[in-house]
């Protein structure tokens, strides 16, 4: 097997350098855009007069990012050349998503929203799998230019990592479906016009058939944000939304009636890798970062590259970093040549290692930088903050290692959900 990468997709890697250099940093450095990552990043990315909402000129200098990047050429990567992409793969996602984090805060990947110019675009690529005719037609004309999109409504207050037990319900109602429940930890809800609410339309409890996908309007009537919550890292996009009696018609099912779960668990895997390669990246900026404070820091006349006490613990995080890119590689690699399920065992491995190898790496450098690095005028306390939100919401670690166990011990298959295509 050849670990190069590959020589087109290198070439891609300093293509997407040079737009950085040339449309994204000038952007960046307009203006005061700069307080949106520097010392000041918290304060003026928040709304504290709007609940902790992300700031209107924040998120619209994302969009102006997003859209030079779309016209450049690098925004719909993932999606096929008939989307205007470039028909990426796994493999380059995963590698071009920690090339960006490895570079570090910036309006070129901020990895608090999963902003980048080179987009994930979940949603549109579930709408282009999954969405009937009639659908399509609909949404992605205007999704492909970001006019329109849906958050993820599959947590509940009740539950979370056990999905298969939601409390939310859907009962037919004449031509269409009444919804009951609540729904929390929606990304984005803020500003989508749909939330896709998960709700039980048969089976019981457990069952992971009889669960529907709908797209619900968030002006439906009885359809309420109930509050947005306030985490770790701020601003917040968080809501919680309560459903009472929400109707819908049958053309909200979105993936079929009852196969809803099902739709989601494709690209749960996807998801996963480029997020632990993102991890990845930006461990290994903090990595990057130590040893060239360490080698420029003289306390006692002398730099605290000499010291084993400083070597040693960042050796541990370098050595943890090259087998993890490794294993990467190979579980996207794999991913693209066997499909999405077939070793979900690895993209577990490779989601829960990366996750805690940058908060490990985060909160070295912070040790290394001394005061400056608790500071907010580094980014380590950032990242940290952020990262250590992916030991729970891309799964949490326990559950990661429980599916592995369950691989292992031979209680689960190596195989794609029913109801599931690898088209």
């Amino acid at each position: 097997m050849d670990h190069d990468i590959p020589a087109d997709l290198q070439a891609y890697l300093a293509e997407l350098d040079e737009f950085i250099e040339n449309e994204i940093i000038p952007l960046e450095q307009k203006d005061d855009n700069i307080r949106f990552f520097d010392h000041r990043r918290e304060d003026a990315r928040t709304d504290w007069e709007r609940g902790g909402l992300p700031n209107d000129e924040w998120e619209a200098l994302l969009e102006t990012a997003k859209a030079k990047a779309d016209v450049a050429g690098h925004f719909r990567y993932a999606l096929s050349s008939e989307y205007g992409g470039k028909n990426g793969n796994n493999l380059g996602m995963a590698i071009i998503r920690e090339h960006l984090a490895s570079r570090g805060l910036g309006l070129h990947n901020d990895l608090q929203n999963e902003h980048s110019i080179v987009g994930n675009s979940v949603g549109l690529l579930l709408m282009l799998n999954y969405g009937t005719p009639e659908q399509q037609a609909e949404w992605v004309p205007e999704m492909l230019e970001r006019k329109r999109g849906f958050a993820f409504g599959i947590t509940e207050p009740d539950h979370g990592s056990d999905a298969t037990h939601m409390e939310t319900t859907a009962v037919r109602d004449g031509d269409g479906w009444r919804i009951n429940g609540a729904k929390t930890w929606n990304t984005g809800i803020h500003k989508a016009p749909y939330d896709m609410i998960m709700a039980r339309t048969s089976g019981k409890a457990g069952d992971g058939m009889g669960i529907t996908a709908f797209l619900v309007p968030m002006n439906s009537e009885g359809l309420k944000i109930e509050e947005m919550l306030w985490t770790f890292n701020m601003p917040t996009d968080h809501g919680t939304v309560s459903l009472n009696e929400v109707y819908v018609d049958n053309s909200a099912i979105f993936g079929g009636e009852g196969r809803g779960l099902q739709v989601v668990q494709h690209f749960f895997n996807e998801n996963r890798i480029r997020q632990a390669a993102s991890s990845l990246g930006a461990a290994q900026f903090c990595i990057n970062e130590s040893v060239k404070y360490a080698q420029e820091r003289k306390p006692f006349g002398k730099p605290l590259a000499v010291n084993q006490g400083v070597q040693f613990p960042l050796v541990e995080l370098q050595s943890q970093a090259e087998m993890l890119r490794a294993l990467i590689h190979k579980t996207a690699w794999q991913m693209d040549k066997y499909g999405n399920f077939e070793v979900s065992d690895k993209v577990s491995m490779c989601n829960y290692i990366a996750n805690r190898l940058c908060c490990d790496a985060a909160d070295r450098a912070m040790q290394t930088h001394g005061g400056l690095g608790y500071s907010r005028h580094k980014p380590f306390e950032h990242i940290y903050r952020h990262h250590r939100r992916y030991r729970i919401t891309e799964g949490a670690e326990e559950i990661q290692m429980r599916r592995i166990a369950g691989y292992m011990f031979g209680f689960m298959s190596q195989q794609k959900p029913k109801g599931v295509s690898d088209d």
